[in-house]
Protein backbone atom coordinates (compact mmCIF):
# COMPACT_ATOMS: atom_id res chain seq x y z
CA UNK A 1 0.00 0.00 0.00
CA UNK A 2 0.98 3.65 -1.22
CA UNK A 3 0.48 6.08 0.99
CA UNK A 4 2.00 9.71 0.32
CA UNK A 5 3.92 12.01 2.73
CA UNK A 6 2.53 15.34 2.10
CA UNK A 7 6.22 16.54 3.21
CA UNK A 8 8.83 13.90 1.96
CA UNK A 9 11.74 16.06 1.31
CA UNK A 10 13.45 16.89 4.46
CA UNK A 11 10.56 17.08 5.84
CA UNK A 12 9.87 20.61 4.95
CA UNK A 13 6.28 21.23 3.80
CA UNK A 14 8.14 24.47 1.21
CA UNK A 15 10.75 22.43 0.35
CA UNK A 16 8.33 19.44 -0.92
CA UNK A 17 5.90 22.03 -2.22
CA UNK A 18 9.17 23.64 -4.66
CA UNK A 19 9.92 20.28 -5.55
CA UNK A 20 6.39 18.81 -6.46
CA UNK A 21 5.86 22.20 -8.29
CA UNK A 22 8.52 21.25 -10.79
CA UNK A 23 6.39 19.30 -13.45
CA UNK A 24 4.39 22.76 -13.64
CA UNK A 25 7.49 24.81 -14.29
CA UNK A 26 8.32 22.73 -16.72
CA UNK A 27 4.64 22.54 -18.93
CA UNK A 28 4.16 26.11 -18.68
CA UNK A 29 7.94 27.21 -19.34
CA UNK A 30 8.24 25.18 -22.32
CA UNK A 31 5.07 26.44 -23.84
CA UNK A 32 5.34 29.57 -22.68
CA UNK A 33 9.36 30.72 -22.66
CA UNK A 34 10.69 28.17 -25.49
CA UNK A 35 7.30 27.75 -27.54
CA UNK A 36 7.60 23.91 -27.61
CA UNK A 37 4.95 22.27 -29.16
CA UNK A 38 2.05 21.30 -26.50
CA UNK A 39 2.58 17.15 -26.76
CA UNK A 40 6.24 17.70 -26.11
CA UNK A 41 5.61 20.14 -23.23
CA UNK A 42 3.03 17.74 -21.98
CA UNK A 43 5.16 14.58 -22.04
CA UNK A 44 8.47 16.43 -20.93
CA UNK A 45 6.49 17.40 -17.64
CA UNK A 46 5.07 14.08 -17.31
CA UNK A 47 7.82 12.71 -17.18
CA UNK A 48 9.26 15.20 -14.60
CA UNK A 49 6.14 14.52 -12.59
CA UNK A 50 6.94 10.27 -12.90
CA UNK A 51 10.80 11.49 -11.66
CA UNK A 52 9.28 13.32 -8.81
CA UNK A 53 6.94 10.80 -7.57
CA UNK A 54 9.27 8.13 -7.03
CA UNK A 55 12.74 9.87 -6.28
CA UNK A 56 10.91 12.59 -3.96
CA UNK A 57 7.92 10.81 -2.83
CA UNK A 58 8.91 6.96 -2.84
CA UNK A 59 6.00 5.82 -4.66
CA UNK A 60 6.58 2.73 -6.21
CA UNK A 61 7.21 2.59 -9.81
CA UNK A 62 4.59 0.68 -10.92
CA UNK A 63 2.40 2.31 -9.32
CA UNK A 64 3.35 5.55 -10.65
CA UNK A 65 3.15 4.03 -14.18
CA UNK A 66 -0.20 2.74 -13.95
CA UNK A 67 -1.35 6.17 -12.31
CA UNK A 68 -0.48 7.28 -15.60
CA UNK A 69 -2.08 4.99 -17.31
CA UNK A 70 -5.11 5.74 -15.71
CA UNK A 71 -4.80 9.31 -16.66
CA UNK A 72 -4.11 9.01 -20.25
CA UNK A 73 -7.20 6.64 -20.35
CA UNK A 74 -8.92 9.10 -19.00
CA UNK A 75 -7.55 11.75 -21.40
CA UNK A 76 -8.43 9.75 -24.43
CA UNK A 77 -12.51 8.31 -23.20
CA UNK A 78 -14.24 10.77 -22.30
CA UNK A 79 -11.78 13.93 -22.84
CA UNK A 80 -10.96 13.91 -26.65
CA UNK A 81 -13.90 11.66 -27.53
CA UNK A 82 -16.19 14.69 -26.56
CA UNK A 83 -13.71 16.97 -28.67
CA UNK A 84 -13.91 14.29 -31.79
CA UNK A 85 -17.85 14.18 -32.01
CA UNK A 86 -18.21 17.96 -31.62
CA UNK A 87 -15.75 18.52 -34.55
CA UNK A 88 -17.45 16.01 -36.46
CA UNK A 89 -20.74 17.24 -35.90
CA UNK A 90 -19.46 20.42 -37.35
CA UNK A 91 -17.57 19.71 -40.04
CA UNK A 92 -21.13 17.55 -41.03
CA UNK A 93 -22.57 21.20 -40.97
CA UNK A 94 -20.10 22.71 -43.27
CA UNK A 95 -19.69 19.79 -45.93
CA UNK A 96 -23.15 19.78 -46.45
CA UNK A 97 -23.16 23.63 -47.56
CA UNK A 98 -25.42 24.64 -44.70
CA UNK A 99 -23.10 26.31 -42.57
CA UNK A 100 -23.20 29.40 -45.13
CA UNK A 101 -26.74 29.98 -44.32
CA UNK A 102 -25.69 29.99 -40.63
CA UNK A 103 -23.33 32.30 -41.42
CA UNK A 104 -25.91 34.57 -43.23
CA UNK A 105 -27.68 33.93 -40.57
CA UNK A 106 -25.35 35.49 -37.72
CA UNK A 107 -24.91 38.07 -40.51
CA UNK A 108 -28.38 39.36 -40.23
CA UNK A 109 -28.71 39.75 -36.53
CA UNK A 110 -25.94 41.98 -36.89
CA UNK A 111 -22.65 41.92 -39.39
CA UNK A 112 -19.96 43.32 -36.67
CA UNK A 113 -18.22 40.66 -35.76
CA UNK A 114 -17.64 42.10 -32.54
CA UNK A 115 -21.14 41.70 -31.43
CA UNK A 116 -20.75 38.04 -33.67
CA UNK A 117 -18.38 37.42 -30.87
CA UNK A 118 -20.15 38.04 -28.08
CA UNK A 119 -23.19 35.87 -29.51
CA UNK A 120 -21.43 32.85 -30.17
CA UNK A 121 -18.64 32.59 -28.22
CA UNK A 122 -19.47 34.03 -24.72
CA UNK A 123 -23.97 33.24 -25.20
CA UNK A 124 -24.04 30.19 -27.13
CA UNK A 125 -20.68 29.05 -25.82
CA UNK A 126 -22.30 29.88 -22.46
CA UNK A 127 -25.16 27.25 -23.36
CA UNK A 128 -23.10 24.56 -24.40
CA UNK A 129 -21.05 24.65 -21.19
CA UNK A 130 -24.24 24.42 -19.56
CA UNK A 131 -25.40 21.51 -21.14
CA UNK A 132 -22.31 19.85 -21.83
CA UNK A 133 -18.69 21.07 -20.87
CA UNK A 134 -15.46 19.10 -21.22
CA UNK A 135 -13.84 21.21 -24.46
CA UNK A 136 -17.01 20.96 -26.30
CA UNK A 137 -17.99 24.71 -26.33
CA UNK A 138 -14.41 25.79 -27.09
CA UNK A 139 -14.12 23.40 -29.94
CA UNK A 140 -17.74 24.13 -30.90
CA UNK A 141 -17.38 27.81 -31.16
CA UNK A 142 -14.43 28.31 -32.50
CA UNK A 143 -14.55 26.43 -35.37
CA UNK A 144 -17.77 28.63 -35.96
CA UNK A 145 -15.82 31.78 -35.55
CA UNK A 146 -13.08 30.69 -38.07
CA UNK A 147 -15.73 29.71 -40.39
CA UNK A 148 -17.53 33.58 -40.03
CA UNK A 149 -14.03 34.99 -41.00
CA UNK A 150 -11.78 35.08 -37.89
CA UNK A 151 -8.37 34.62 -37.67
CA UNK A 152 -7.65 31.23 -36.11
CA UNK A 153 -5.43 32.68 -33.49
CA UNK A 154 -8.21 35.30 -32.59
CA UNK A 155 -11.07 32.92 -32.92
CA UNK A 156 -9.08 30.60 -30.50
CA UNK A 157 -8.32 33.70 -27.78
CA UNK A 158 -11.64 34.46 -27.98
CA UNK A 159 -13.65 31.42 -27.12
CA UNK A 160 -11.04 30.45 -24.36
CA UNK A 161 -11.99 33.74 -22.51
CA UNK A 162 -15.32 33.41 -23.26
CA UNK A 163 -15.42 29.76 -21.74
CA UNK A 164 -14.24 31.42 -18.27
CA UNK A 165 -17.75 33.20 -16.43
CA UNK A 166 -20.20 30.13 -17.03
CA UNK A 167 -17.54 27.27 -16.16
CA UNK A 168 -18.48 27.00 -12.20
CA UNK A 169 -21.98 26.33 -13.04
CA UNK A 170 -21.07 24.01 -16.34
CA UNK A 171 -22.38 20.50 -16.94
CA UNK A 172 -25.56 21.03 -15.04
CA UNK A 173 -23.44 22.83 -12.03
CA UNK A 174 -21.53 19.47 -11.83
CA UNK A 175 -18.56 20.79 -10.26
CA UNK A 176 -20.37 22.66 -7.62
CA UNK A 177 -22.20 19.39 -6.60
CA UNK A 178 -19.25 17.59 -6.50
CA UNK A 179 -18.25 20.15 -3.59
CA UNK A 180 -21.37 20.30 -1.80
CA UNK A 181 -20.33 16.28 -1.70
CA UNK A 182 -17.67 15.68 -0.39
CA UNK A 183 -17.32 18.72 2.17
CA UNK A 184 -21.07 18.20 3.00
CA UNK A 185 -21.82 22.02 2.58
CA UNK A 186 -25.15 21.89 0.98
CA UNK A 187 -24.46 22.63 -2.91
CA UNK A 188 -26.80 25.30 -3.16
CA UNK A 189 -25.57 27.44 -0.41
CA UNK A 190 -22.38 26.82 -2.46
CA UNK A 191 -23.68 27.75 -5.76
CA UNK A 192 -25.10 30.67 -3.86
CA UNK A 193 -22.31 32.06 -2.72
CA UNK A 194 -20.30 31.47 -6.69
CA UNK A 195 -23.47 32.88 -8.11
CA UNK A 196 -21.59 36.40 -6.13
CA UNK A 197 -18.50 35.92 -7.26
CA UNK A 198 -19.20 34.92 -11.00
CA UNK A 199 -21.00 37.70 -11.95
CA UNK A 200 -18.57 39.82 -11.59
CA UNK A 201 -16.43 38.25 -14.17
CA UNK A 202 -19.88 38.39 -16.21
CA UNK A 203 -19.37 41.80 -16.60
CA UNK A 204 -16.20 42.31 -17.62
CA UNK A 205 -15.89 39.43 -20.04
CA UNK A 206 -17.87 40.52 -23.18
CA UNK A 207 -15.71 43.77 -22.97
CA UNK A 208 -12.80 42.02 -23.10
CA UNK A 209 -13.82 39.55 -26.00
CA UNK A 210 -14.23 43.50 -28.06
CA UNK A 211 -11.32 43.97 -27.07
CA UNK A 212 -9.33 41.07 -28.87
CA UNK A 213 -11.18 41.16 -31.68
CA UNK A 214 -10.58 45.03 -32.33
CA UNK A 215 -9.01 46.76 -29.64
CA UNK A 216 -9.73 50.10 -27.86
CA UNK A 217 -11.90 51.20 -30.77
CA UNK A 218 -13.88 47.96 -30.50
CA UNK A 219 -14.80 49.03 -26.93
CA UNK A 220 -15.49 52.09 -28.38
CA UNK A 221 -17.99 51.63 -30.70
CA UNK A 222 -19.77 48.34 -29.54
CA UNK A 223 -19.78 49.22 -25.45
CA UNK A 224 -23.85 48.99 -25.23
CA UNK A 225 -23.72 45.37 -26.40
CA UNK A 226 -20.97 43.97 -24.43
CA UNK A 227 -22.48 46.15 -21.21
CA UNK A 228 -25.71 45.01 -22.07
CA UNK A 229 -25.11 41.01 -22.68
CA UNK A 230 -22.75 41.06 -19.54
CA UNK A 231 -25.08 42.82 -17.32
CA UNK A 232 -28.10 40.99 -17.94
CA UNK A 233 -25.86 37.41 -18.26
CA UNK A 234 -24.69 38.11 -14.97
CA UNK A 235 -28.30 39.52 -13.06
CA UNK A 236 -29.43 36.23 -14.68
CA UNK A 237 -26.47 34.57 -12.76
CA UNK A 238 -26.84 35.72 -9.63
CA UNK A 239 -31.21 35.78 -9.58
CA UNK A 240 -31.09 31.75 -10.63
CA UNK A 241 -27.99 30.56 -8.32
CA UNK A 242 -29.11 32.07 -5.34
CA UNK A 243 -33.48 31.95 -5.88
CA UNK A 244 -34.37 29.47 -8.61
CA UNK A 245 -31.72 26.82 -9.44
CA UNK A 246 -28.10 25.92 -9.08
CA UNK A 247 -28.10 23.14 -12.10
CA UNK A 248 -30.04 25.74 -14.62
CA UNK A 249 -27.85 28.97 -13.88
CA UNK A 250 -25.88 28.82 -17.13
CA UNK A 251 -28.89 27.91 -19.07
CA UNK A 252 -31.12 31.17 -17.92
CA UNK A 253 -28.22 33.39 -17.65
CA UNK A 254 -27.11 32.41 -21.35
CA UNK A 255 -30.53 32.47 -22.89
CA UNK A 256 -31.17 35.79 -20.90
CA UNK A 257 -27.95 37.61 -22.47
CA UNK A 258 -28.71 36.07 -25.86
CA UNK A 259 -32.44 37.88 -25.35
CA UNK A 260 -31.34 41.07 -24.03
CA UNK A 261 -28.55 41.34 -26.99
CA UNK A 262 -31.44 39.96 -29.39
CA UNK A 263 -33.62 43.23 -28.24
CA UNK A 264 -31.16 45.74 -28.31
CA UNK A 265 -30.07 44.97 -32.00
CA UNK A 266 -33.36 45.43 -33.01
CA UNK A 267 -32.59 49.23 -31.78
CA UNK A 268 -28.99 50.04 -32.50
CA UNK A 269 -26.32 48.49 -34.44
CA UNK A 270 -22.46 49.33 -33.73
CA UNK A 271 -20.62 51.55 -36.15
CA UNK A 272 -17.85 50.51 -38.27
CA UNK A 273 -18.84 47.04 -39.20
CA UNK A 274 -17.28 46.74 -42.49
CA UNK A 275 -14.31 47.92 -41.56
CA UNK A 276 -14.02 45.72 -39.11
CA UNK A 277 -14.52 42.51 -41.15
CA UNK A 278 -12.44 44.15 -44.04
CA UNK A 279 -9.63 43.94 -41.65
CA UNK A 280 -10.39 40.82 -40.06
CA UNK A 281 -10.08 39.26 -43.35
CA UNK A 282 -7.18 41.36 -44.60
CA UNK A 283 -5.30 40.23 -41.38
CA UNK A 284 -4.66 44.11 -40.63
CA UNK A 285 -6.48 44.64 -37.09
CA UNK A 286 -3.92 44.79 -34.45
CA UNK A 287 -1.66 41.15 -33.19
CA UNK A 288 -4.01 39.74 -30.29
CA UNK A 289 -0.84 39.38 -28.79
CA UNK A 290 1.23 36.58 -28.92
CA UNK A 291 4.48 38.41 -28.88
CA UNK A 292 6.00 37.55 -32.54
CA UNK A 293 3.99 40.53 -34.40
CA UNK A 294 2.61 38.14 -36.98
CA UNK A 295 -1.22 36.40 -36.40
CA UNK A 296 -0.56 32.39 -37.45
CA UNK A 297 -3.21 31.24 -40.00
CA UNK A 298 -4.42 27.83 -39.78
CA UNK A 299 -4.00 24.77 -41.38
CA UNK A 300 -7.31 23.93 -43.33
CA UNK A 301 -10.09 26.09 -44.86
CA UNK A 302 -13.03 23.33 -43.84
CA UNK A 303 -15.29 26.15 -44.93
CA UNK A 304 -14.60 25.54 -48.88
CA UNK A 305 -15.65 21.41 -48.72
CA UNK A 306 -19.06 22.24 -49.32
CA UNK A 307 -21.79 20.07 -51.45
CA UNK A 308 -24.46 22.71 -51.60
CA UNK A 309 -24.63 25.21 -54.41
CA UNK A 310 -24.15 28.86 -53.68
CA UNK A 311 -25.92 30.44 -51.53
CA UNK A 312 -29.15 33.48 -52.60
CA UNK A 313 -31.65 34.01 -50.93
CA UNK A 314 -31.68 33.25 -46.86
CA UNK A 315 -35.13 32.02 -46.23
CA UNK A 316 -36.55 31.04 -43.01
CA UNK A 317 -36.87 27.23 -44.03
CA UNK A 318 -33.27 27.29 -44.67
CA UNK A 319 -32.12 28.93 -41.34
CA UNK A 320 -34.04 26.52 -39.11
CA UNK A 321 -32.15 24.01 -41.46
CA UNK A 322 -28.89 25.85 -40.45
CA UNK A 323 -29.16 26.23 -37.00
CA UNK A 324 -30.70 22.35 -36.69
CA UNK A 325 -27.57 20.85 -35.53
CA UNK A 326 -27.33 23.23 -32.60
CA UNK A 327 -31.01 23.49 -31.73
CA UNK A 328 -30.73 19.37 -32.01
CA UNK A 329 -27.48 19.38 -29.34
CA UNK A 330 -29.32 21.48 -26.99
CA UNK A 331 -32.23 19.37 -27.46
CA UNK A 332 -30.94 15.99 -26.49
CA UNK A 333 -28.54 17.45 -23.79
CA UNK A 334 -31.75 19.34 -22.12
CA UNK A 335 -33.77 16.57 -22.15
CA UNK A 336 -31.21 14.47 -20.71
CA UNK A 337 -30.23 16.67 -18.13
CA UNK A 338 -33.35 17.77 -17.36
CA UNK A 339 -35.43 14.21 -17.98
CA UNK A 340 -34.02 12.31 -14.51
CA UNK A 341 -35.27 8.88 -15.51
CA UNK A 342 -33.87 9.31 -18.96
CA UNK A 343 -30.53 11.02 -17.40
CA UNK A 344 -30.70 7.76 -14.57
CA UNK A 345 -30.97 5.27 -17.50
CA UNK A 346 -28.19 6.31 -19.18
CA UNK A 347 -25.78 6.98 -16.16
CA UNK A 348 -26.80 3.25 -15.09
CA UNK A 349 -25.05 2.20 -18.48
CA UNK A 350 -21.90 2.97 -16.75
CA UNK A 351 -19.19 0.75 -16.20
CA UNK A 352 -16.54 1.19 -13.32
CA UNK A 353 -13.61 -0.44 -13.94
CA UNK A 354 -10.91 -0.88 -10.74
CA UNK A 355 -7.86 -0.03 -12.48
CA UNK A 356 -5.81 -3.22 -12.93
CA UNK A 357 -2.83 -2.91 -10.35
CA UNK A 358 -3.61 0.48 -8.89
CA UNK A 359 -6.87 0.14 -6.97
CA UNK A 360 -6.49 -0.78 -3.36
CA UNK A 361 -2.69 -0.04 -3.20
CA UNK A 362 -3.09 3.06 -3.20
CA UNK A 363 -4.29 5.65 -0.27
CA UNK A 364 -5.06 9.31 0.73
CA UNK A 365 -2.57 11.00 2.55
CA UNK A 366 -5.03 10.55 5.73
CA UNK A 367 -4.65 6.84 5.46
CA UNK A 368 -7.96 6.18 3.85
CA UNK A 369 -8.48 4.10 0.37
CA UNK A 370 -8.96 6.66 -2.56
CA UNK A 371 -11.88 6.73 -5.11
CA UNK A 372 -9.56 8.17 -8.19
CA UNK A 373 -8.34 4.34 -9.17
CA UNK A 374 -11.13 3.60 -10.58
CA UNK A 375 -12.09 4.53 -14.01
CA UNK A 376 -15.66 5.33 -15.12
CA UNK A 377 -16.16 4.08 -18.64
CA UNK A 378 -19.50 6.55 -19.52
CA UNK A 379 -20.10 4.85 -23.13
CA UNK A 380 -23.84 6.01 -23.21
CA UNK A 381 -23.85 8.77 -21.03
CA UNK A 382 -20.71 10.97 -22.06
CA UNK A 383 -21.64 14.08 -23.70
CA UNK A 384 -19.23 12.32 -26.66
CA UNK A 385 -21.67 9.48 -26.96
CA UNK A 386 -25.03 11.93 -27.62
CA UNK A 387 -22.74 14.28 -29.69
CA UNK A 388 -21.66 11.43 -31.94
CA UNK A 389 -25.50 10.76 -31.95
CA UNK A 390 -26.95 14.11 -32.99
CA UNK A 391 -23.97 13.97 -35.65
CA UNK A 392 -25.89 10.76 -36.99
CA UNK A 393 -28.69 12.22 -36.69
CA UNK A 394 -27.62 15.57 -38.65
CA UNK A 395 -26.15 13.07 -41.29
CA UNK A 396 -29.40 11.39 -42.07
CA UNK A 397 -31.48 14.57 -41.88
CA UNK A 398 -28.70 16.54 -44.22
CA UNK A 399 -28.91 13.23 -46.45
CA UNK A 400 -25.30 13.27 -46.95
CA UNK A 401 -23.75 9.80 -48.33
CA UNK A 402 -23.06 7.76 -45.58
CA UNK A 403 -19.32 7.72 -47.13
CA UNK A 404 -19.13 11.34 -46.74
CA UNK A 405 -19.83 11.00 -43.07
CA UNK A 406 -17.39 8.61 -41.77
CA UNK A 407 -15.09 10.41 -44.53
CA UNK A 408 -15.28 13.26 -42.01
CA UNK A 409 -15.14 10.92 -39.36
CA UNK A 410 -12.28 10.14 -40.60
CA UNK A 411 -10.96 13.41 -40.77
CA UNK A 412 -11.99 14.46 -38.01
CA UNK A 413 -10.11 11.31 -36.19
CA UNK A 414 -7.01 12.30 -38.14
CA UNK A 415 -6.45 16.06 -37.29
CA UNK A 416 -6.61 14.75 -33.34
CA UNK A 417 -3.88 12.74 -33.41
CA UNK A 418 -1.41 15.18 -32.07
CA UNK A 419 -3.89 16.88 -30.04
CA UNK A 420 -4.83 12.91 -28.91
CA UNK A 421 -1.35 12.52 -27.71
CA UNK A 422 -1.24 16.10 -25.71
CA UNK A 423 -4.33 15.14 -23.49
CA UNK A 424 -3.17 12.02 -22.74
CA UNK A 425 -0.12 12.99 -21.15
CA UNK A 426 -1.34 16.06 -19.34
CA UNK A 427 -4.02 13.72 -18.08
CA UNK A 428 -1.72 11.27 -17.23
CA UNK A 429 0.44 14.55 -15.76
CA UNK A 430 -2.06 14.99 -13.47
CA UNK A 431 -2.97 11.20 -12.04
CA UNK A 432 0.34 11.40 -11.46
CA UNK A 433 1.03 14.29 -9.28
CA UNK A 434 -2.57 13.97 -7.55
CA UNK A 435 -2.07 9.88 -6.88
CA UNK A 436 1.89 10.44 -5.30
CA UNK A 437 0.68 13.52 -3.37
CA UNK A 438 2.42 16.28 -5.00
CA UNK A 439 -0.92 18.44 -5.79
CA UNK A 440 -1.57 18.27 -2.21
CA UNK A 441 1.83 19.21 -1.00
CA UNK A 442 1.29 22.41 -2.97
CA UNK A 443 -2.39 23.26 -1.99
CA UNK A 444 -1.38 22.46 1.81
CA UNK A 445 1.97 24.61 1.12
CA UNK A 446 -1.00 27.22 -0.15
CA UNK A 447 -2.52 26.60 2.62
CA UNK A 448 -0.42 27.57 4.96
CA UNK A 449 -0.61 31.41 4.82
CA UNK A 450 -2.81 31.61 7.92
CA UNK A 451 -5.23 34.76 7.40
CA UNK A 452 -4.10 35.68 4.07
CA UNK A 453 -5.45 32.38 2.74
CA UNK A 454 -8.96 33.95 2.03
CA UNK A 455 -6.64 35.63 -0.92
CA UNK A 456 -4.96 32.64 -1.92
CA UNK A 457 -7.96 30.63 -1.72
CA UNK A 458 -9.15 31.03 -5.10
CA UNK A 459 -5.09 30.36 -6.52
CA UNK A 460 -5.80 26.79 -5.48
CA UNK A 461 -9.02 26.18 -8.17
CA UNK A 462 -7.00 28.22 -10.36
CA UNK A 463 -3.80 25.64 -10.27
CA UNK A 464 -6.38 22.39 -9.75
CA UNK A 465 -7.95 23.55 -13.22
CA UNK A 466 -4.74 24.39 -14.67
CA UNK A 467 -3.49 20.78 -14.31
CA UNK A 468 -6.91 18.63 -15.19
CA UNK A 469 -8.42 20.85 -17.06
CA UNK A 470 -11.83 20.73 -15.21
CA UNK A 471 -13.03 22.75 -12.62
CA UNK A 472 -14.93 19.31 -11.06
CA UNK A 473 -11.73 17.71 -10.59
CA UNK A 474 -10.29 21.02 -9.28
CA UNK A 475 -12.98 21.29 -6.41
CA UNK A 476 -12.58 17.66 -5.92
CA UNK A 477 -8.50 17.76 -5.48
CA UNK A 478 -9.05 20.68 -3.00
CA UNK A 479 -12.64 21.50 -1.49
CA UNK A 480 -12.22 20.02 1.55
CA UNK A 481 -8.56 20.96 1.52
CA UNK A 482 -10.33 24.66 1.53
CA UNK A 483 -13.26 23.79 3.85
CA UNK A 484 -10.71 22.60 6.82
CA UNK A 485 -8.41 25.36 6.12
CA UNK A 486 -11.34 27.77 6.25
CA UNK A 487 -12.44 26.54 10.08
CA UNK A 488 -8.85 26.58 11.03
CA UNK A 489 -8.42 30.75 10.78
CA UNK A 490 -11.73 31.34 10.99
CA UNK A 491 -13.58 32.47 7.72
CA UNK A 492 -16.76 30.58 6.09
CA UNK A 493 -15.82 27.33 4.70
CA UNK A 494 -19.01 28.18 2.50
CA UNK A 495 -16.90 31.23 1.22
CA UNK A 496 -13.34 29.39 0.44
CA UNK A 497 -15.25 26.09 -1.28
CA UNK A 498 -16.96 28.66 -3.68
CA UNK A 499 -14.10 30.14 -3.79
CA UNK A 500 -12.36 27.30 -5.34
CA UNK A 501 -14.52 26.90 -8.13
CA UNK A 502 -14.76 30.09 -9.22
CA UNK A 503 -11.00 30.74 -9.23
CA UNK A 504 -10.92 27.49 -11.26
CA UNK A 505 -12.25 29.25 -14.25
CA UNK A 506 -9.45 31.38 -14.66
CA UNK A 507 -7.26 28.31 -14.96
CA UNK A 508 -9.22 26.67 -18.05
CA UNK A 509 -7.61 29.21 -20.57
CA UNK A 510 -4.58 28.15 -19.75
CA UNK A 511 -4.83 24.28 -19.36
CA UNK A 512 -2.59 22.60 -21.93
CA UNK A 513 -5.66 20.07 -22.51
CA UNK A 514 -8.40 23.10 -23.52
CA UNK A 515 -5.47 24.89 -25.08
CA UNK A 516 -4.67 21.80 -27.05
CA UNK A 517 -8.66 21.55 -27.60
CA UNK A 518 -8.88 25.12 -29.14
CA UNK A 519 -5.97 24.98 -31.61
CA UNK A 520 -7.18 21.58 -32.83
CA UNK A 521 -10.68 23.74 -33.49
CA UNK A 522 -9.40 26.19 -35.24
CA UNK A 523 -6.48 24.70 -37.26
CA UNK A 524 -3.68 25.54 -35.46
CA UNK A 525 -2.68 22.32 -34.20
CA UNK A 526 1.27 22.39 -32.80
CA UNK A 527 0.58 26.29 -31.90
CA UNK A 528 -0.43 26.02 -28.62
CA UNK A 529 2.43 27.95 -27.12
CA UNK A 530 1.51 30.79 -28.64
CA UNK A 531 -1.83 30.87 -27.40
CA UNK A 532 -0.97 30.31 -24.48
CA UNK A 533 1.36 33.56 -24.74
CA UNK A 534 -1.81 35.27 -25.49
CA UNK A 535 -4.57 33.95 -22.99
CA UNK A 536 -1.78 33.93 -19.99
CA UNK A 537 -2.40 37.75 -19.30
CA UNK A 538 -5.72 37.80 -19.45
CA UNK A 539 -5.87 34.58 -16.73
CA UNK A 540 -3.70 36.03 -13.80
CA UNK A 541 -5.33 39.46 -14.24
CA UNK A 542 -8.56 37.98 -14.00
CA UNK A 543 -7.88 35.65 -11.13
CA UNK A 544 -5.93 38.54 -9.46
CA UNK A 545 -9.40 39.99 -9.27
CA UNK A 546 -11.11 37.48 -7.88
CA UNK A 547 -8.91 37.05 -4.90
CA UNK A 548 -9.01 40.31 -4.13
CA UNK A 549 -12.60 39.73 -4.40
CA UNK A 550 -12.27 36.64 -2.03
CA UNK A 551 -10.28 38.20 0.40
CA UNK A 552 -13.30 41.79 0.54
CA UNK A 553 -15.96 39.08 1.04
CA UNK A 554 -14.48 37.39 3.87
CA UNK A 555 -13.96 40.69 5.64
CA UNK A 556 -15.43 44.18 4.68
CA UNK A 557 -17.78 43.10 1.98
CA UNK A 558 -19.36 39.59 3.73
CA UNK A 559 -22.05 41.36 3.56
CA UNK A 560 -22.70 40.17 0.30
CA UNK A 561 -22.46 36.97 1.23
CA UNK A 562 -26.14 35.24 1.73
Amino acid sequence: MYQPDTAPVGGSLALSALVAALPLVTVFVLLGVFRVKAHWAGLSALGTALVVAVVAYGMPVDLAALAATEGAAFGLFPILWIVLAAIWLYQLTVVSGRFEDLRAAFGRLSPDPRVQAIIIAFCFGGLLEALAGFGAPVAITGMMLVTLGFPPLRAAITVLLANTAPVAFGAMAIPIVTAGELTGIPYEQIGAVVGRQTPILALVVPLLLVAVVDGRRGIRQTWPAAVVTGAVFAFAQFVCSNYVSVELTDIVSSLAGAAALVVLLRFWQPKGSDDVRDALQNGTLPNPGSGDGVEPTGNADTATRTLAAPRDQLTRSRTLWALFPYLLVIGVFSVVKLWKPLGELLASTTVEIPWPGLHGAILTASGEPTSTTIYSLEWLSSPGTLLAVCGIVVAAAYRLPMSTATREFVSAATSLRWPALTVAGVLALAYVMNQSGQTLTIAMWIGGAGAAFSFLSPVLGWLGVAVTGSDTSANALFATLQQGVASKVGIDPTLLVAANSSGGVMGKMISPQNLTIATSAVGLVGRESDLFRCVVKWSLGLLLVLCALTALQASVLSWMLP
